[in-house]
């Protein structure tokens, strides 16, 4: 009697255990074969040749713009840098330019945060190809509590707020949430 109590109560432990799962929705790994697309914190180098007051160094908004002189504000959230230099273009051959050369690409991406159980947990700066692995080292690794073999990632896609589980060998992108889960033994 007792050893089927005890088998039913390990058996209530690995459900209740399980249950938390979340798989990562198809769109959450097809975003990282596809191009890089703009959002707040993007820190953006425009460079438009042959105009030395235009070229600097734009930090994408809260609200999505980046503020260039004679222009002024260019959406740029939800754009690829490719997409953000024709938007550029556009704008300069409407009464500035005649035929503008723009080059757009990511100085400093927008951060990364890690939480959970991590020795310190904040907001990082992202580094093309970090892992979730990478994140957590960056974090100062994991504390004694910390689940090592998977973790929880939040990431924006498309305006829509996707979640999963991933094995820590999973790549992270700019704007990512990270969280280490506390293990059970």
């Amino acid at each position: 009697m007792f050893s089927r109590i005890a088998a039913a109560i390990c058996l209530c432990l690995v459900v209740a255990a399980c249950s938390g799962y979340r798989q990562p929705p198809s769109a959450f790994h097809d975003v990282l074969t596809k191009p890089y697309r703009l959002d707040s914190s993007d820190t953006l180098r425009v460079i438009v040749f042959g105009q030395r007051d235009l070229n600097n160094t734009y930090t994408v908004d809260q609200a999505g713009y980046i503020s260039m002189p004679l222009i002024g504000s260019v959406p740029a959230r939800g754009m690829t840098a490719r997409e953000l230099e024709g938007a550029i273009t556009t704008r300069l051959k409407n009464g500035f330019l005649r035929d503008p050369d723009v080059s757009v690409e990511v100085a400093t991406y927008r951060p990364i945060f890690v939480m959970g159980e991590v020795a310190n947990s904040g907001q990082y700066p992202y580094v093309a190809g970090m892992t979730a692995q990478n994140a957590i080292a960056t974090a100062g690794g994991f504390t004694p509590r910390g689940q090592q073999s998977s973790v929880d990632i939040t990431r924006q896609i498309n305006g829509e707020v996707m979640s999963g589980r991933v094995p820590i060998t999973d790549p992270v992108r700019p704007g990512d949430t990270i969280y280490v889960r506390e293990r059970f033994f």
